[in-house]
């Protein structure tokens, strides 16, 4: 199993920013695609950001695209989302993982971020 461990979260205004990070047990270059999601109280979890470690080739969620930045640190194993102009409806657990998922990767406890004044 690769286990992943979020951190960086916490309380911002509207408009601020944070930059959760993401380690893995094992090296994140042996998955084939990395991601970050998201989930609100009384929400479904939802795809926020995804990166293919091989190419880089990044995608996004329409709610986030032009805020949001997915990236891996190559010598940390460490995958990052920057976050920019962060609203209220950002409010979430944050947790990264695999893109495809399956029972070697278990999801980790995530990360609080909440957006309020």
């Amino acid at each position: 199993q690769v286990r992943m461990v979020e951190s960086g979260g916490g309380l911002v205004q509207p408009g601020g920013s944070l930059r959760p990070s993401c380690a893995a047990s094992g090296s994140i270059f042996s998955i084939n695609a990395m991601a970050w999601y998201r989930q609100a109280p009384g929400k479904w979890r939802e795809l926020v950001a995804d990166i293919t470690t091989s190419s880089g080739r990044t995608n996004y969620a329409d709610s986030v695209k032009g805020r949001f930045t997915i990236s891996i640190d190559n010598a940390k194993n460490t995958m990052y989302l920057q976050m920019n102009s962060l609203k209220p409806e950002d409010t979430a657990v944050y947790y990264c993982n695999a893109l495809f998922l399956d029972t070697r990767f278990p999801w980790g406890l995530g990360t609080q971020v909440t957006v309020s004044k």
